[in-house]
């Protein structure tokens, strides 16, 4: 099978793209790939590390109120569909599949407008922008939430799936995560990450929260920063942490999450639609803490959709402090009963087969 992936922008989009064709590779050992993408999003550097042909159109996102940009942004579109076009004839795909940001749109339009079978995968309860345009013209609109079916009326056919990127973490190995960091296989590790770029909201409040860490002694907690907050974060930390310097690490990125995610006992997170695939997947029961800078404050309704069903904890931006977040913690970390309920929880939300489900609509919609 040839497929073409394209998505960008964040990890959210892309990691779901790269799980769906490592479960094509499964199925069909000869498959072919092309994963189209921007200059400029972090795709750039994330694809061709994954080793997936990489190629680029020049495409930027729409404001969402009037500007002199939008007008730019639709002759890019333009641009884009008709070097797509030629992209596409070139490769010749069976199935061209988007995973969301602006990229996907005129490269899944153009496949479209050829004739040639069409997919977008959307993560969010809400969907974006680009998929909620492109709906109208795929053949199928994969959804991670079941939720997120009515805002398809106008697609021809939607298929609950999951979201890939639990299938890419589920096998994950967790000795190799306690490794990783250099503690026993028996810790407790309590993961506070803020997304890939980072939240200055949650490193203030973990800031905060170093002197409080020694009530919890027997408590590995695991800081990841981002890159652009690590090294004031870093100062800061570590002039409040001596007394729980053993407990504490402090990193500006993870490169592997999934051993880590599978070796922790608790995680404090953002509430992208990635991030929770892998904690519902993984069952680990989490305090989330959605961006409110995300469209239609997606993060919010994923968080929600979570702790309705006894899997998380959601503290809002506005509600977060330094007491409120250290308080739900030390609640957690110190009830083991209430733990496994929500990681109970939370893999009965969890949807291990996602990419397989995927692949199996790629199948159907090919032939092959």
């Amino acid at each position: 099978m040839r497929v073409v992936l394209s998505g960008g922008g964040t990890g959210g989009h892309i990691y779901p793209a790269v799980a769906i064709a490592r479960e094509c590779e499964k199925r069909f050992p000869d498959c072919t790939f092309l994963y189209i993408g921007t200059e400029r999003g972090l795709e750039s550097r994330l694809v061709p590390e994954e080793g997936l042909p990489f190629a680029t159109i020049d495409i930027t996102g729409f404001r969402r109120k009037l500007s002199i940009d939008n007008v730019k942004t639709v002759m890019r579109f333009i641009r884009g569909v008709t070097k797509a076009k030629a992209m596409l004839k070139e490769f010749k795909p069976d199935v061209v599949i988007g995973t969301g940001g602006y990229v996907c749109g005129p490269v899944v339009y153009a496949a479209s407008k050829l004739g040639i079978p069409t997919v977008v995968h959307e993560q969010n309860v809400i969907p974006g922008l680009t998929n909620s345009f492109l709906s109208r013209y795929v053949n199928s609109v994969a959804v991670s939430y079941e939720q997120s079916t009515s805002h398809f009326n106008k697609a021809k056919n939607v298929v609950y799936c999951g979201n890939p990127r639990a299938t890419a973490v589920v096998e994950a190995n967790r000795e190799r995560g306690f490794a990783s960091l250099g503690l026993p296989i028996d810790s407790r590790i309590v993961l506070v990450v803020g997304g890939s770029r980072g939240a200055q909201a949650i490193n203030n409040a973990m800031i905060g929260m170093v002197p409080m860490l020694k009530q919890l002694p027997g408590v590995h907690f695991v800081y990841v920063t981002g890159q652009n907050y690590y090294e004031s974060t870093r100062k800061s930390v570590l002039q409040a942490s001596e007394a729980v310097r053993n407990h504490l690490h402090v990193l500006p990125y993870i490169g592997n999450m999934p051993e880590v995610l599978a070796a922790t006992t608790l995680a404090v997170s953002r509430a992208g639609a990635s991030s929770l695939a892998e904690l519902t997947a993984l069952g680990i029961p989490s305090i989330l803490i959605p961006s409110p800078n995300v469209t239609n404050n997606h993060q919010e309704a994923n968080a929600r959709s979570l702790q309705e069903v006894g899997a998380a904890f959601m503290i809002t931006e506005k509600q977060l402090t330094t007491e409120a977040l250290f308080a739900q913690i030390k609640t957690l970390m110190t009830d083991e009963k209430k733990r496994s309920h929500m990681s109970s929880c939370a893999k009965s939300a969890g949807q291990p087969d996602a990419a397989a489900r995927v692949v199996t609509e790629l199948e159907r919609l090919t032939g092959k």
